[in-house]
């Protein structure tokens, strides 16, 4: 796809508008893998001139402090912001919402201050400008999305607008939840849940939440968060419903629509 490091960039005396900061489900997982690939055409076919650290990007620590390992946290926080200081980064985006809340507000305290958007934001903003325009009648006309709020965009950061916004923009119906916006439901993986086995208990929060989306009667689940994609499409597939509701990024949804 033909992105630059941020190594490369500054080897050739460049710097980047914006550092995009991939994360570990982005790099590794191959469903949030085409997150990552669909947000990097958009930036392309907009013309922000952006790079990624590639393979010196680190974890930003978020699983270890959830888990209580606050000094594996920090050993990783520190090793990405000495990286990013190197670097002289002044602005981030990241389609992870784990990322976004760890880069934005607990990197400051040890030293890293940047300015740190989510992905629905800067998507947002491109279409508030008419940089990104979206084809009349596209792939989504008459679909019904219905939108899931990540625990990390909405309860802690406060960030409802901006995605539902970018889905407003589509020929489209948008349908909520019961619990949204603040009322959200977790997806199950928050905490550092997505990485241990699940406590005892009599219902599956991520089947809990599904029923939700589906109860709707909604096409499409759009979320903004790779861990909510991953369990909501299990709770999709455990429901049997994979042939008649799709989980998408905003992103994806975006670059489909371009």
């Amino acid at each position: 796809m033909n992105v630059p490091t941020m190594a490369e960039m500054m080897a050739n005396g460049e710097t980047p508008e914006i550092l995009f900061w991939v994360g570990c489900a982005g790099s590794f997982d191959q469903r949030a893998q085409k997150i990552t690939k669909a947000f990097a055409t958009i930036l392309h076919n907009v013309g922000i001139k952006f790079a990624i650290l590639g393979k010196e990007e680190g974890c930003t620590g978020d699983p270890a402090r959830r888990s209580g390992n606050e000094f594996l946290f920090q050993m990783m926080a520190y090793n990405n912001i000495q990286l990013l200081n190197g670097y002289e980064v002044k602005k981030i985006v990241t389609a992870c919402p784990h990322c976004f809340n760890t880069l934005k507000n607990e990197y400051p305290e040890l030293g890293g201050h940047y300015e740190v958007i989510h992905h629905t934001q800067l998507l947002q903003q491109l279409i508030d400008e008419g940089r990104i325009k979206l084809k009349e009648g596209g792939s989504f006309k008459g679909k019904k999305i219905t939108y899931h709020d990540s625990c990390y965009l909405g309860r802690s950061n406060n960030i409802y607008e901006a995605p539902r916004k970018v889905l407003e923009a589509l020929d489209a119906d948008l349908v909520e939840m019961k619990r949204c916006r603040s009322k959200g439901l977790c997806c199950g993986a928050g905490g550092s849940q997505m990485f241990k086995e699940e406590e005892p208990g009599d219902r599956y929060v991520n089947l809990e939440r599904t029923e939700e989306a589906v109860n709707t009667g909604a096409n499409i689940v759009a979320a903004a968060c790779p861990f909510c994609n991953t369990m909501l499409t299990d709770g999709v597939k455990n429901k049997e419903k994979e042939n008649e509701v799709a989980v998408l990024d905003v992103a994806e949804i975006v670059a489909a629509s371009m």
